[in-house]
Formats: structure tokens, C-alpha cells, sequence
């Protein structure tokens, strides 16, 4: 009898893959990485201020949170005629699932304190930009890997 259920459960796992690849409703894609896309207006006279910002402390804190492990990339991208009322830098992050998302808020506040040297000093680097960038809207997105 244990010899016959053996064979069956082999059997079982062994046609599995097949039926699988036959399944209509098995998915057709696989969760891929997240990104985040900030869409950002530049102030009249200040886009290049703000490249600068981008180019130094930015992309110093976005290399940090790359080490940590906390992101995987990071690009920023350039609209080349932007519309009344859209931005004109696109900053894109890119994560590598959800569960970057789940993190305390202590670590949070740790690792700021790491980059920034203090959480005031985070909070007025952030108050400063205001002058040269309006941040419009943030997006986060998941990419469906398809098969």
C-alpha cells in the first residue's frame, strides 16, 4: 500500500509542471521591482540650482540608501516640454519589492541621522528647496515582469 502511494504522490509532482504550463488562469507575469516617481517643477530661473542639488546631496543620500541596502537604483530624468502645471524633472527610485516599505520609523529616523547628520538638519534641507522646487506629485509603481 506505501509503495503505491509513493508512486502516486511521484507521479502527482511529476505532471504538475505540466499542468501548470497548460493552466489558462495561471498568471502570466511576476512581480518585479517597485519604483517610485516624483514628478518635480522647478522654479523659474532655478532648474539649474536644482541639478545642482540633485547632483551633490541627492545623489549622496540616494548612494547611501543604496549601501544600506535600502534602494537599488535611481535615475533622474528630464521632461522635454512639460505642459502647463507638469513638471520638468522626473526623480525615479527604484526599490527592490514592498517590503522596503515595512521598516520602523526608528530605523527610518536612523539612517536620516546617518546621511543628513541630524533629523533638523534633514528638516531644513527640506524646507530650504522649497524656494527653487515644488514637488507635484509622488507615484509609486509596481513592474509586472511578464513570462
Amino acid at each position: 500500500m506505501r509503495s503505491v502511494l509513493v508512486a502516486a504522490a511521484g507521479l502527482a509532482l511529476s505532471t504538475t509542471p505540466a499542468l501548470a504550463a497548460t493552466d489558462p488562469e495561471a498568471p502570466v507575469f511576476e512581480n518585479g521591482t517597485v519604483w517610485e516617481y516624483s514628478e518635480i517643477a522647478t522654479t523659474d530661473g532655478h532648474f539649474d540650482d536644482y541639478l545642482q542639488w540633485l547632483d551633490t546631496e541627492w545623489k549622496a543620500q540616494e548612494e547611501a540608501l543604496k549601501k544600506a541596502g535600502v534602494i537599488k537604483s535611481y535615475k533622474v530624468l528630464l521632461v522635454g516640454a512639460p505642459r502647463k502645471g507638469e513638471g520638468d524633472v522626473i526623480l525615479a527610485v527604484e526599490y527592490a519589492n514592498m517590503a522596503a516599505f515595512d521598516r520602523s520609523v526608528a530605523d527610518g529616523y536612523a539612517l536620516q541621522k546617518k546621511i543628513f547628520g541630524s533629523i533638523a538638519q534633514a528638516n531644513q534641507g527640506q524646507a530650504s528647496r522649497a524656494s527653487i522646487r515644488t514637488i507635484l506629485s509622488t507615484t509609486l509603481l509596481r513592474e509586472a515582469v511578464l513570462k
